[in-house]
């Protein structure tokens, strides 16, 4: 089967608890106002949703639990039985646990068995890896109907006894990038299933002697107490990559498919914070494509994200659309992207 003919069905989401705006954020940590425009100025993100109650500071919500909400919406409004799906593939950086898997957690919570599962841990271009890997597997016939998941929960690394004014800035800006969440989308081996065709996908690793722009460790019972910072990221490195980076993607994908900029209808950017799109997009000057973004409100959710823009954009989408989704993992720099016409 030609991997062009693969559709995407519909797409779900799920975000834990209510929102948390900069202002609530910065009197939790005990923060001035200067420390929200800061925020305003240079992040851009309003709101997140975290899966961590901030005042008990109890863990209200797991990926697993996210995962089959998001699940169960996309499969809803695709119109899917679970007992049609038979693959799953879940993307993300911080599964609830090294094992058991999550995706099989989340297919356990469906009531999914009998099928093949597959989990790739990896920053921001998980969820296009995961799409990726679904796309070649239904491509070749062995399945037919996937449930392609993406999703994490970042809150369960705050540190809710730390003095932000005294945390150095590549600690500091993980409090106010991110938000917890996961999403998922239906795609089909049949073409006659949808009219939303995946054109093409890919991802590529370019991170050959380059130092990760940032890092997620996992302690154990021994390294537990190290002096390590769980979380840290080189804003700086990635502010200067990120922009240069989803030009490259962009490009690829309209010269694998001999696509020109002016015939895109809808640009889905990568979502590492307001103001990064905002840089990202400018650049891109894609004057004729609606920018569709979710940052300012659910904050990075890192591999949701792309499944929040998903659900936006497809009912808007018409007959000879074509979209651009680009998407860059930071942490060892990885290029990522899809491109979907309406048909």
């Amino acid at each position: 089967m030609d991997p062009a003919e693969i559709r995407i069905l519909a797409a779900g989401t799920a975000l834990p608890g209510p929102p948390i705006d900069n202002a609530t954020l910065g009197r939790r940590f005990g923060m001035d106002a200067l420390w929200e425009q800061w925020v305003d100025v240079f992040i851009g993100t309003r709101s997140r949703h975290l899966a961590l109650d901030l005042e008990t500071g109890e863990q209200r919500d797991t990926l697993a639990g996210l995962g089959e909400r998001a699940g169960r919406q996309a499969l809803a409004a695709a119109g899917t039985d679970p007992a049609e799906i038979d693959l799953v593939i879940l993307g993300t950086a911080t599964p609830d646990s090294l094992m058991p898997a999550t995706v099989n957690q989340i297919a356990d919570r469906l009531g999914i068995d009998g099928v093949a599962t597959y989990q790739l841990q990896s920053g921001c271009s998980g969820a296009v890896q995961a799409l990726d890997l679904a796309r070649q597997l239904l491509s070749t016939g062995r399945h037919r109907t996937a449930l392609v998941l993406g999703g994490d929960v970042i809150a369960k690394h705050y540190d809710l006894s730390v003095d932000l004014r005294t945390v150095p800035p590549a600690e500091l800006v993980n409090y106010v990038l991110f938000g917890d969440a996961a999403g998922a989308a239906v795609l089909s081996g049949d073409p006659a299933a949808g009219r939303t065709a995946v054109r093409t996908s890919f991802v590529q690793l370019v991170g050959l002697g380059r130092p990760p722009g940032q890092v997620l460790e996992w302690f154990g019972p021994v390294d537990r107490h190290s002096d390590r910072p769980s979380a840290q990221e080189d804003y700086k490195a990635i502010e200067e990559s990120v922009p240069v980076l989803s030009e490259e993607i962009l490009h690829r994908l309209l010269d694998d498919l001999g696509w020109k900029g002016s015939e895109l209808t809808h640009l889905l950017p990568p979502q590492l914070s307001t103001q990064m799109t905002k840089r990202i997009v400018e650049r891109l000057a894609l004057s004729g494509a609606e920018e569709i973004s979710c940052v300012g409100d659910t904050a990075n959710t890192g591999n949701a994200l792309v499944f929040f823009q998903l659900e936006q954009l497809l009912p808007r989408l018409a007959p000879g659309d074509r979209v651009a989704a680009i998407a860059v993992e930071s942490s060892k720099w990885i290029k990522s992207g899809f491109a979907l016409e309406h048909v």
